[in-house]
C-alpha cells in the first residue's frame, strides 16, 4: 500500500478541468498575476492519519488548497462574486453528492467528522499592479487504508 496522493490530485485536476469554466488549472499557486479569466490552483496542505484506522493498516485525511481567482477588471464589480459563486457551486454540489473520485477516496470530509469540513472563504489579491476575488476552498477527503500496519 502506498499513498496515492498523485492519482487523487490527478483526479480533483481533472474535475476541476471538466467543469470547462476556468481559463487555466493549475497544480501550483501561480507566481505572476492569473490572468483576465477564471483561474484555479490546486495544491496538497496537509497529511495525517484518522483515527478510523482498521486493525491492519492506516487511513489518511488529505486536504487540498484550491484557490479560484477572478480578475477585478474581467467583469462589472457585481457580476465578480456571481461568477465565483456559480462555479463554486457547481464544486460543492460534486463534493457532496458522494464524491469519491472514481472510487479513489472514501468519501469528501464536507462536514468535517476528520477536522475542517468543505469549505470557502473570500478574500482579495494583488498581484502584478491587478486586483483579484478569491475564493479559497478548503478540499479534505478521506482515503480507506493507506499505510499498513507491522508489528
Amino acid at each position: 500500500m502506498t499513498l496515492a496522493t498523485g492519482n487523487i490530485l490527478d483526479a480533483v485536476v481533472s474535475h476541476v478541468l471538466n467543469l470547462g469554466r476556468f481559463e487555466r488549472v493549475n497544480e501550483h499557486e501561480p507566481k505572476n498575476a492569473p490572468g483576465s479569466g477564471l483561474t484555479c490552483s490546486i495544491v496538497v496542505a496537509r497529511i495525517g492519519p484518522i483515527p478510523a484506522s482498521g486493525i491492519a493498516s492506516t487511513s489518511a485525511r488529505i486536504e487540498f488548497t484550491m484557490h479560484l481567482f477572478a480578475s477585478m477588471a474581467a467583469a462589472s464589480d457585481d457580476l465578480v462574486d456571481r461568477q465565483l459563486i456559480a462555479v463554486l457551486d457547481e464544486l460543492f454540489a460534486a463534493y457532496t453528492a458522494e464524491f469519491t473520485l472514481g472510487g479513489l477516496l472514501r468519501m469528501v470530509d464536507v462536514l468535517g467528522a476528520y477536522g475542517t469540513g468543505l469549505e470557502a472563504t473570500a478574500g482579495y489579491l494583488n498581484s502584478g499592479g491587478a486586483d483579484y476575488r478569491v475564493l479559497t476552498i478548503t478540499l479534505p477527503v478521506i482515503v480507506n487504508d493507506l499505510w499498513e500496519q507491522t508489528a
